[in-house]
């Protein structure tokens, strides 16, 4: 008894080519949708650089006081020029680590920034950023004269905290050095009352210190802006889909039907 051939059909190229097309469709709506979120955050950005520029070189205000406090948008105020008066309380300050590479003064390196607690002359009080000292440096007592007395004034760019992701603890420093702008944790640790410290802190301006530290005007001023990268990264991940498609698709097409047995 002899074995019937197994009948076949045949499989045009066109329903091969239907998985597939289908599949490349959805890659390439989300890459275009990826490209044209990137431009969006292009222009955004290119706002953000416009606007932070033009207030930087604005008049300076005064700072906000407590009233202010509850409805104060600090991304909006940020780097805004603000003067303030009051008493340093120079037995409280707080170390922000540092790395100047590009210092606008003539000491960089390894560092810290030097906050410090004013007293204003209303009795609330804002940290301020007196500028940066070198490691060396980073004991007070090896820069007594720059540890002014009695009443002064700051001018300088509003800035507002910075909120790290703590990855132990409540982010509370143990020897007073710390890695983030947070001048609530900055009060905190210095024991000082939450209600009276502002949300926010001053970097001081150039304006020389006794001794030449710390060395004031070093507020880095910077917004990486790689948006124009990921949008033509996106878009030429999308085209290039598209080529490989068109690519294998020719190749089913000149290869011609598929015979498939049932």
């Amino acid at each position: 008894m002899t074995r019937r051939d197994a009948p076949t059909r045949v499989k045009s190229p066109i329903r091969r080519l239907v998985a597939p097309a289908l599949a490349t469709i959805v890659m390439f709506v989300l890459l275009c949708g990826l490209g044209f979120w990137q431009l969006q955050r292009l222009h955004w950005k290119e706002a953000l650089i416009a606007q932070v520029d033009s207030r930087i070189h604005a008049a300076p205000v005064p700072a906000p006081g407590p009233e202010a406090w509850p409805t104060l948008d600090l991304a909006e105020a940020d780097f805004t020029p603000v003067t303030v008066s009051g008493t340093f309380l120079t037995d409280k300050e707080a170390l922000l680590y540092m790395t100047l590479s590009e210092p606008k003064g003539p000491i960089g390196g390894v560092g810290w920034q030097v906050f410090v607690p004013l007293k204003t002359d209303a009795g609330w009080i804002v940290y301020v950023n007196r500028g940066f000292v070198p490691d060396p440096r980073r004991d007070p007592a090896t820069r007594a004269e720059g540890q002014p007395t009695g009443t002064v004034s700051v001018t300088g760019l509003l800035r507002r905290p910075e909120r790290p992701l703590h990855l132990f603890g409540d982010g509370m420093s143990r020897d007073n050095q710390w890695f983030a702008r947070e001048p609530a944790l900055y009060a905190r640790a210095a024991g000082l009352p939450a209600a009276e410290v502002a949300p926010y802190s001053i970097d001081a301006d150039a304006t020389p210190n006794p001794g030449g530290l710390p060395q004031g005007g070093e507020t880095l001023v910077v917004f990486p802006n790689n948006h124009l990268q990921y949008v033509i990264t996106w878009f030429g991940l999308a085209l290039a889909l598209v080529g490989v498609f068109i690519a294998y698709a020719r190749g089913v097409l000149k290869r011609g039907p598929d015979d498939e047995a049932d």
